[in-house]
């Protein structure tokens, strides 16, 4: 059970992987997000992770169009990679510069966010989604 919701929604980087729970483990992230944070939620998907979905989707039938589809619930932000800079590094990044949460289920990104101090939502299980880290404010 959730307290009063505060006002501001929290604002939710989502990893291209995390597209994929809705249609492998029939995990509602709009709606399970919300509630395991007990506040509003804004989905990000920062432009690069867009495309990467978008790009996939284009190749192959299944699973990624579908995650295609969720990708378009989500506010696409127009971001520039630095020089040498991976997707995960740019997730990371954004991260900490915007003050957001990550939602992703890759395990590394997961370690380097976790020396940031960046808070993560992960499968935990086969369908149960859990908070790693702190939420500020």
């Amino acid at each position: 059970m959730c307290p009063a919701r505060p006002s501001g929604p929290v604002k939710v980087l989502l990893d291209a992987n995390f597209l994929f729970l809705p249609i492998q483990f029939h995990i509602d992230i709009f709606e399970a997000i919300p509630d395991l944070l007990c506040r509003r939620v804004e989905f990000i998907l920062p432009s690069p992770v867009y495309e990467e979905v978008v790009r996939a989707a284009r190749r192959y039938r299944g699973p990624e169009r579908l995650a295609a589809k969720l990708a378009e619930r989500c506010k696409v932000v127009e971001v520039e990679r630095l020089p040498g800079e991976t997707v995960d590094d740019l997730i990371a990044r954004l991260a900490r510069e915007w003050g957001c949460v990550v939602a992703t289920n890759d395990a590394r990104l997961r370690r380097k966010l976790r020396k940031l101090g960046v808070p993560v939502i992960y499968l935990r299980g086969l369908g149960k989604l859990e908070l790693e880290g702190e939420l500020t404010a």
